[in-house]
Parts: C-alpha cells; sequence; structure tokens
C-alpha cells in the first residue's frame, strides 16, 4: 500500500470533525433530523475512513475485536433495558413518561437513552461488517 502524506493529513485534520459531528447529530436527534442511526453510521464512517488510509491494522489496534462486540451487546441492552423500566414502572414497554417526574422530561430522557443505544449499536455493527470483509485477523 503506497503512503499518500497528504491524504494521511487531511484525515488526520477530519477525523476529529467527523466524530464531533456524529455526536451533534445523536444529542440533537429528538429535536430535529438525525438521531441515532445516523449518527452511528457517521461515526463508522470515519472509523472506517481511518481503516483506509492508515490500514486495517492499525484501526484494529485503536477498536480491538472485543470492544466492537461490546459496542453491539452494550447497545441492545441500553434499548432494551429502557423498556423493562418503563415496565417495571408500571407503564407499557417503551413508554417514557414514568422515567421522571414530569411526563415530558420522560420521554426525553427516554429518546435520549434510546437513541444512544441504538447509535452504539449500529457504529459497532457497521465498522465489524466492514472489518470483517477487510480480512480482519482473528484474536
Amino acid at each position: 500500500m503506497r503512503e499518500y502524506l497528504v491524504v494521511r493529513v487531511v484525515t488526520k485534520l477530519l477525523l476529529p470533525f467527523i466524530l464531533l459531528f456524529g455526536l451533534y447529530v445523536q444529542f440533537h436527534g429528538d429535536f430535529g433530523p438525525g438521531g441515532g442511526f445516523q449518527a452511528g453510521v457517521i461515526f463508522a464512517a470515519g472509523f472506517i475512513l481511518y481503516a483506509l488510509v492508515y490500514g486495517v491494522r492499525a484501526a484494529e489496534d485503536i477498536l480491538p475485536h472485543g470492544t466492537l462486540r461490546a459496542g453491539i451487546a452494550g447497545g441492545l441492552l441500553l434499548y432494551a433495558c429502557v423498556g423493562v423500566a418503563s415496565l417495571m414502572l408500571g407503564e407499557n414497554y417503551l413508554n417514557y413518561s414514568p422515567l421522571a417526574d414530569k411526563a415530558k422530561e420522560g420521554q426525553h430522557i427516554g429518546i435520549l437513552i434510546i437513541e444512544l443505544g441504538v447509535g452504539i449499536t449500529v457504529a459497532s455493527v457497521m465498522m465489524t461488517v466492514f472489518f470483517t470483509f477487510a480480512g480482519w485477523r482473528k484474536n
């Protein structure tokens, strides 16, 4: 693989902004367009760009296989736990109203946590799929 200095420098400069934009989309998603799925895709795209420029092995050092597996399971567990918390508080599954004193605050908290779980899961799954097709070495 040839090393292109300009591409490497531009990637190092852009990557923090890509990840910051992913965070913006994640936490602004309950107020406007965006949310967990879109933020997960943006995060995954940032790390995939890093892997394409610096190599899959370098990206594996940053995101080991176990970390991505934990992200997949953790995001799904976060999503499910919000629903179970609603059930334990006497409401329907994924009815966020009882999560706070006021129904509107509970809705906000519930949507924020649900979208965070979706974002973590989507980013982890997309990166796992990329690394699998890119020839991820077995740990």
